[in-house]
């Protein structure tokens, strides 16, 4: 595996694969099995496997945020070696940002609900650095959790407006055995609230309706940031002590735009 830092070390390096279908998986670091079944897409389907590590600070909105995001750079790239990563880019902010930030990649609808309406400028980060990794990476294809799955519909949106050439692969969410979503941010979680955090799951599929979920959510001790149905799905974002933690799920009923 080729660890790479800047950008024209990434180039070089793409260059050298000719044609190769190339498979893609951007990630903030602090790797966990989800990302595992991403990478192990990739190298299953593609010729060769590049993943970005890079906690991109323009999708913050919250300083504090940004500076507790959890670093394990030696365990992500035993984790990336393990899975068959051909190329590890690890850009710094000025090599990914020459420009300041600029430059601003927008969506005015959907990235306004859910995450975005509390979050201002989140998606604009998001869809600015992912349209920069494509750009430089180049890849076939690119892999993305349906846990996050506002911005997988978001990033979708982007490569077909924007004409690029690739297919952007989603991947079901990866639970823990009692079913919490895999995420970086559970590395946050103190002890009694890891043990009680399975629950935002368990609500979502179980409640009756959005109130029901968002009254037994408030007794466990979350704080609802929204619940929410549409698109056929049921999404909900809620904090559990410092922790931001998001979910959703396939939900055949939500017709039109529910909220509870």
């Amino acid at each position: 595996m080729k660890i790479c830092r800047s950008i024209q070390e990434l180039r070089d390096l793409r260059q050298s694969h000719g044609g190769k279908t190339c498979g893609f998986v951007p990630t903030m670091g602090a790797l966990h099995a989800g990302h595992g079944e991403l990478l192990k897409r990739s190298r299953t389907e593609n010729q060769i496997s590049v993943l970005s590590i890079f906690v991109n600070p323009t999708q913050f909105n919250n300083a504090n945020d940004l500076t507790h995001y959890p670093k394990t750079w030696e365990s992500d790239v035993a984790l990336a070696e393990s899975m068959g990563v051909d190329i590890l880019f690890a850009p710094t902010p000025e090599e990914i940002y020459h420009d300041r930030y600029q430059y601003v990649l927008q969506e005015r609808e959907f990235s306004k609900l859910l995450c975005g309406s509390d979050r201002e400028g989140h998606f604009d980060g998001v869809l600015t650095v992912v349209l920069k990794l494509f750009q430089l990476v180049a890849p076939t294809r690119a892999y993305f959790g349906e846990k996050d799955f506002q911005q997988l519909s978001l990033i979708e949106g982007m490569a077909k407006a924007f004409f690029l050439p690739l297919q952007i692969v989603p991947v079901p969410t990866v639970r823990e055995s009692d079913g919490l979503a895999m995420s970086s941010r559970n590395l946050r979680l103190t002890f009694e609230e890891r043990k009680r955090a399975p629950k935002l799951y368990e609500v979502l599929k179980s409640a009756h309706d959005l109130i029901q979920a968002r009254e037994q959510l408030s007794q466990l001790g979350f704080k609802v940031v929204y619940l929410e149905e549409l698109r056929g799905r049921r999404f909900v974002a809620a904090f559990l002590g410092d922790v931001r933690l998001i979910d959703n799920i396939p939900w055949p009923k939500a017709e039109g735009v529910r909220r509870g």
